[in-house]
């Protein structure tokens, strides 16, 4: 297949990439490297150092004609969402139509999009959550999330253009960025492999769904050919908390480091957790990697990034 991924230079976005080469696909990736980082970029890759905003991004799909877009590319700082909701909605839903836009005229037939099973639900009734539980995100990164998956309903309706909107949990894994609008377990892995004391927000009991990124990878693998098109929750349906996930990566990092609690997140969601059984049905996906395996690769990968040792196979 001829695939498109948006975002090929970030976190999650980078291993799928890999993963499509491996299965013998015709890969392109576009990236504005903001947060993304050019060591991830898989050299069998075509790339194209451009924001999905600008026109530039809709010529390349006239050049690349993807049959799939996979589209990971995001403004996903949900804090800078609500200090600059018109750069949030620029980047994640006008990104997302001006490549719609030309794709419709190029022969896309179906579209991954990197959704979230966290912020679009809000906060929270029912534990696990599943894909019928309200939509009330309370960030405009999680609006504009859940008017992009209601843009691509509307494009499959008219054009007949397919999609899955993968509602991932929380992620986290090697190539993870420990800085800025990061994942908790790459921000406490770093600073304590450089002997620095993280600062647990709050009281540390709020909880995340936390899934491994080689999970996800898989999970893009079979939306590729799935005939499903719609929502689908992507997580363990596991609730973990700060403290516990502090208490694993310092172990796994040998350090000694007493907990020490900071000011709250004002507004930070407190509980979110994700039921995964339309994803075992529709995509015959479940997680795979532990929650403790999961972190053990990921500590190994920053530990060799800082100099410790070799790096991670997974």
């Amino acid at each position: 297949m001829r695939i498109l991924v948006t975002g090929g230079a970030g976190f999650i976005a980078s291993h799928v990439v890999d993963a499509f080469l491996s299965a013998g696909h015709d890969v392109a990736v576009i990236d504005d490297l903001s947060s993304g980082r050019r060591e991830n970029l898989n050299p069998r890759a075509r790339f194209y150092e451009v924001a999905v905003q600008e026109p530039a991004a809709a010529d390349v799909l006239r050049r690349e004609q993807p049959e799939i877009l996979c589209h990971h590319a995001a403004q996903m700082d949900v804090r800078r969402s609500v200090a600059d909701p018109v750069f949030d909605a620029r980047v994640n839903l006008l990104g997302l139509l001006n490549l719609m836009e030309q794709g419709r005229q190029v022969g896309l037939r179906r579209v991954l999009l990197a959704s979230t099973g966290g912020a679009i639900y809000g906060e929270q009734d029912v534990f696990p959550a599943p894909e019928t539980h309200p939509c009330a995100p309370l960030s405009p990164y999680g609006v504009a999330k859940l008017a992009s998956e209601r843009y691509l309903y509307f494009y499959q309706a008219t054009y007949g253009i397919t999609y899955a909107a993968l509602r991932y949990g929380n992620v986290f894994g090697p190539r993870q960025n420990p800085h800025g609008e990061a994942g908790v377990v790459a921000i406490f892995a770093e600073k304590f492999l450089r002997g620095e004391r993280p600062v647990i927000n709050g009281d540390g009991a709020q909880s995340r769904d936390y899934v491994y990124v080689g999970d996800l990878v898989r999970a893009n693998l079979a939306a590729l050919t799935a005939e499903f098109s719609g929502a689908v929750n992507l997580g363990t349906g596991i609730e973990t908390d700060v403290n516990t996930i502090f208490r694993l990566v310092r172990g796994l990092c040998g350090s000694d480091a007493p907990e020490q609690h900071g000011p709250a997140k004002v507004g930070e969601q407190r509980r979110s957790v994700i039921d995964n059984r339309l994803a075992r049905r529709v995509l015959g996906w479940q997680p795979e990697v532990s929650l403790e395996a999961g972190l053990r690769e990921t500590v190994a990968y920053f530990r060799a990034r800082l100099g410790g040792g070799a790096a991670p196979t997974a």
